[in-house]
């Protein structure tokens, strides 16, 4: 597989050595939206070192859905409630009800521990009627996810959490076919450092417009987590 070697290289570079230094998760070079309508980024990857998974979504919501400047910010996203139900036993371990947020440091600190890494398919985009809607979110660019890869060597699992940003990673891959959701595949040609071949892991979607129950969607993240080795068997 040929690997491009885009800005990405030195975004995931500034990523692990700076990570711990930073206050903001933020790649404020890429906020302003350009005049043509693309968006880039906003985000750093996030890649602790001893991760063993990593989650990839379309893109970031519009930044006025934000409550926090990390990875799933929208407040009616159920992300971190799903993973505060499934580690903690605690839907609102995550969740600051006061503020209408999320406990940002806590979160860090949780992935850190646990080895969870972040980013998204698309590394610039197009909204094309204004909103969030994967429906409507051309992919300027996807994510060079073998230079991504690069930064987590002990990684097993490539994680997609939509429609959207499962058939870019399968396409950007060569993952010829798409798992149904809830299901896995092999990812051909790609291994960890330590040999295991990763894995491709199409989870329901964490928005609430998507029609699973939470308790269902739980279930399904669980199951992952128990087969790449983060939950007791």
């Amino acid at each position: 597989m040929i690997c491009r070697l885009p800005f990405l290289v030195g975004v995931v570079e500034c990523g692990l050595k700076y990570r711990f230094m930073l206050d903001s998760y933020l790649e404020t070079s890429n906020l302003q939206i350009a005049s043509d309508g693309v968006e880039r980024h906003p985000l750093i990857p996030f890649l602790p070192q001893n991760a063993r998974v990593i989650f990839l979504g379309s893109f970031p919501p519009q930044r006025k859905r934000w409550c926090m400047d990390f990875y799933y910010p929208n407040f009616i996203n159920d992300h971190w409630r799903i993973e505060g139900k499934i580690f903690f036993g605690d839907k609102d371990f995550f969740v600051d009800a006061e503020h209408k947020c999320f406990k940002r440091e806590e979160i860090v600190r949780f992935l850190e521990n646990k080895g969870i890494a972040l980013y998204d398919s698309a590394t610039s985009v197009r909204r094309l009627m204004g909103n969030a809607s994967d429906k409507f979110l051309e992919i300027v660019e996807p994510t060079d996810l073998c230079a991504l890869m690069t930064g987590i060597p002990h990684c097993r699992a490539i994680v997609t959490t939509g429609q959207k940003a499962t058939e870019t990673v399968c396409s950007s891959l060569g993952v010829q076919s798409i798992p149904k959701v809830g299901m896995s595949v092999c990812i051909p040609d790609m291994f960890t450092s330590e040999g295991e071949q990763l894995c491709l892991y199409r989870l329901p979607s964490s928005s609430r417009a998507y029609p699973l129950s939470f308790d269902k969607k739980v279930e399904a993240y669980e199951k992952m987590f128990r087969e790449v080795g983060l939950l007791d068997v």
